[in-house]
This record gives C-alpha cells, sequence and structure tokens, in this order.
C-alpha cells in the first residue's frame, strides 16, 4: 500500500492534519513522525516514528521501506522561536526542505506539500489586501527562510516536475495543541486563560491588525489544495490565503462577551516589532479562483466554537 508521510507531526497544524488524513485515507495509509519520542500517545490512530527531519538518511530509508508517494513536510522553527537561535533556525528550515525535495526527485513521488507564511512578507509590503505577486524583503528568519523556500519549490516544480504544492498560511488558531512558538500564539493563548480564569498578558498591542484563520479553515485549505487536479495549481511557489483580520482587542471583546470577568493588559514585545512587518489583511484571489478556495469561519464562530470544545479537550489532556 503507498503511505503518506507527515514530517513534524506533533505540532499546532501536524497534529489535525495527520488525523484528517487518518479519517480520509485510513490509518494504514498514514505515517506520523516527529523528533519527539513523547508524541507517540498523540497518534494511537495511526503508526508513529520518531525521526529527525536533519537524519536524511533515515527519511530517505522510511520513504524507501514504506512505499511512501506523498509527503507533508511540516517540521519547522516558527517566527518568534526562531530569532532566538536564528542560524539553527535557517539551518532546520532549509535544509530539511532540500532534503524532502531532493528525495521527491530521485524517489518520484506524487506531491509534496510544504507550509510557507505571512512571514515571508516584510515592512516594505503592501499591508492591506497584500496581493500574491509584491515586495517581500521578510526581516525575521522565520520569513527569510520561507521565502527562500517559495523559490526552491518553484524551482523543483519548473526544473524537474516535482509536484509540491504549498500555502502562505495567516496565524493559525486551534484548541487542540499548545502555542507552539509564534507570532500569532497570543490568538491561541488567549482562549487558555479565559477558560482558565486567569489574566492575560498580551505581547501585542491592542490594535495590531494581523491575518488569522481558524484550524479547521487551514485544514480544509491544505486538503482541498492537495486534492485540486495538477493543471489547476497555477501557483508553485506558494498561494496566498486568508479568511478574518482583527486586533487582539477585538478577539478579547469577542471573549469577553462570553467571559465578562476576562481581564487583558498589553505588554509589547520583541514580537511587536515582527507583526508590524505583516500584512494586515490578504488578497488571496488567485486561490479562490485557481482551486475553489473559501473559508467558513469569522471571529464570532470561531470564538464560540474554541470556547465549547476547549474546556474538554483540556481535560482529556490531563
Amino acid at each position: 500500500m503507498e503511505k503518506i508521510l507527515i514530517i513534524g507531526a506533533a505540532g499546532q497544524l501536524g497534529s489535525e492534519l495527520t488525523k484528517a488524513l487518518v479519517e480520509q485515507y485510513g490509518g494504514e495509509a498514514v505515517i506520523a513522525t516527529d523528533i519527539n519520542p513523547q508524541a507517540a500517545n498523540q497518534f494511537e490512530y495511526c503508526r508513529y516514528e520518531v525521526l529527525d527531519v536533519m537524519d536524511k538518511r533515515s527519511l530517505q530509508q522510511l520513504v524507501q521501506d514504506n512505499q511512501v508517494k506523498q509527503i507533508y513536510h511540516l517540521a519547522a522553527v516558527l517566527s518568534a522561536t526562531g530569532e532566538k537561535n536564528p542560524l539553527f533556525a535557517w539551518n532546520l528550515n532549509m535544509e530539511s526542505l532540500l532534503y524532502v525535495l531532493e528525495l521527491a526527485r530521485l524517489e518520484k513521488l506524487d506531491k509534496v506539500y510544504w507550509p510557507s507564511s505571512i512571514a515571508v512578507f516584510g515592512p516594505n509590503t503592501p499591508k492591506q489586501n497584500t496581493p500574491q505577486y509584491c515586495v517581500k524583503e521578510p526581516n525575521t528568519i522565520y520569513g527569510i527562510s520561507k521565502q527562500a523556500g517559495e523559490r526552491w519549490c518553484e524551482y523543483y516544480f519548473q526544473k524537474y516536475g516535482v509536484d509540491v504544492r504549498s500555502l502562505r498560511y495567516p496565524g493559525l488558531i486551534g484548541y487542540k495543541s499548545l502555542p507552539g512558538g509564534g507570532t500569532t500564539d497570543y490568538a491561541v493563548d488567549i482562549y487558555h486563560k479565559a477558560i482558565a480564569g486567569e489574566h492575560f498578558k498580551c505581547f501585542l498591542k491592542a490594535d495590531t491588525l494581523l491575518p488569522m484563520m481558524y484550524m479547521p479553515d487551514a485544514i480544509k485549505a491544505t486538503l482541498d489544495l492537495m486534492h485540486a487536479p495538477k493543471e489547476n495549481v497555477k501557483v508553485r511557489s506558494s498561494y496566498n490565503l486568508a479568511a478574518v483580520s482583527f486586533s487582539p482587542q477585538e478577539i478579547y471583546e469577542c471573549i469577553k462577551a462570553h467571559y465578562p470577568d476576562f481581564t487583558i493588559s498589553f505588554e509589547p514585545d520583541f514580537r511587536q516589532q515582527i507583526a508590524d512587518s505583516w500584512p494586515d489583511t490578504i488578497d488571496d484571489g488567485p486561490a479562490r479562483k485557481d482551486w475553489g478556495w473559501q473559508h467558513a469561519y469569522d471571529l464570532n464562530k470561531m470564538t464560540a466554537d474554541i470556547l465549547k470544545n476547549l474546556p474538554e479537550f483540556l481535560i482529556h489532556l490531563k
């Protein structure tokens, strides 16, 4: 049986995407991998292997031994964490992508998925309705690695015919995993604090507008892109992707409607400079035109769903 390999499956995106792939293809078809041995208990519904993506021999052996035909390469050092150790972040983010792309070329894989990010944009990018094609000039190591990665993806498609597909995710918000070190992670942590009855200290200014997306929409977009006919995938660097933009003040007020005693303070740190370099809103017209992308959740609908489901999830987590 041909297999689907997920690298970095224990992360925020990976944990939910793996489950969605298992629901679609069955547990026997999916191999979840992560560098963390303790993550095995998250994947009782499919096979789990400990894998360091920087060990390219082990990666190649896993692909060959299991007739892997699709790879979802999600392992990365995120924006805020990457600024603390930029050389490590560059090496992991870039070398691992090159390992996967070269492996896809040599083994003639059917498809590769690699996520990009709004971090590819920079302070000289248009802030409103940021277009698919524009000046980028990212000023974080995460953004620089994502911009370079986009060029490599398009190169491998054009030169070698590797069917690699990518999305520029906005900030992703979900309740099924803890924050992973990104600049938009405040929008995950804030729900945890509200439910716990704790005061929330936000590391961004109250009016910092950023593009965001609820995890079910992100999973849907990923699978929609991967299922799209090859001829419909016109962008081989990475597609702009959008759902809703909001500020910390707006998400706070939305939560406060459910938790009237919830309090917040704003204490910007180094992540504010990162957020200030990113767009306010994204134009994802090409994704909507080429393969029919549509989002389902706005801020109110997302907040209601998280506050309904997060308490039960936290009970099971214990």
